[in-house]
């Protein structure tokens, strides 16, 4: 079985794959600060009844990275690893100024919506920032846009007006809050689904200007189930994408 791991700035996310069928997924929380014996002690925990053969591993927290790896060489010595960095054959073509720049996670997740839809696409990456990942036609990473995520957003908007709080992230009963809480749902859910689908249409448009309606809009992250249902751009939701990428990945290098 294939061990995927996707260490996120918030959440790191853990799939095993029995083939090509992801068989079991984990979200735990990321701890930069967590060494590599810490580590060993929450996977052997949670893959207690898995047997594991392969790791393929992408990371945007470079200390949690680095723990990862010295966690695989001291308690998986000789487990066949790929770790998405440099060197490391994806199949992607990066489009980008500095190509050293773009995230292993926005990689990982171009090859997956490409091998999905096999054509134009935008991938939606719903995290700590909000991700759009462009896909031209033939599988390139043309570049895309970052924004502040939504609970960075709801944390810096409690954190500076002396009067709003912290809300649980569910839909309001109306778009129209009567309650400082419901206000403050409608603003930050539905705020976000005319971010989203209004960065969207100007991607879709650059990207295919003849046809824009025909770019896959691809929704994944954590928060995705929120914004899939409000957006009128989101053609699909695929939670478990990063972890297809890297299945796709191990096996191109493995």
């Amino acid at each position: 079985m294939l061990l995927a791991i996707d260490i996120g700035n918030t959440n790191t996310v853990l799939g095993i794959f029995d083939g090509e069928k992801l068989d079991h997924s984990w979200r735990i929380k990321t701890d930069a600060r967590s060494t590599a014996d810490e580590l060993a002690l929450t996977f052997r925990g949670l893959l207690a009844e898995h047997t594991v053969d392969g790791v393929a591993a992408c990371s945007t927290v470079p200390a949690a990275m680095r723990e990862l790896r010295v966690m695989l060489e001291r308690y998986y010595p000789g487990l066949p690893t790929v770790l998405v960095e440099p060197g490391v054959r994806t199949g992607v073509s990066l489009q980008y100024e500095n190509p050293k720049e773009v995230g292993a996670d926005r990689i990982v997740n171009t090859l997956a919506a490409f091998h999905l839809v096999h054509g134009p696409a935008i991938v939606v990456d719903f995290g700590t920032t909000t991700n759009f990942d462009v896909v031209s036609a033939k599988g390139e990473f043309m570049g895309g846009a970052l924004a502040p995520g939504i609970e960075i957003s709801l944390d810096a908007l409690a954190a500076r007006a002396a009067q709003l709080r912290k809300v649980e992230l569910v839909l309001p009963r109306s778009p129209i809050g009567k309650s400082t809480v419901e206000a403050l749902q409608s603003g930050i859910l539905y705020g976000f689904a005319g971010q989203v689908d209004g960065l969207v249409r100007r991607l879709s448009r650059e990207l295919v200007p003849d046809a824009p309606e025909s770019v896959e809009v691809i929704a994944t992250g954590g928060l995705a189930p929120l914004m899939t249902d409000n957006s009128e751009t989101i053609t699909r939701f695929e939670p478990d994408l990063t972890l297809l990428g890297l299945r796709l990945i191990y096996e191109r290098n493995a």
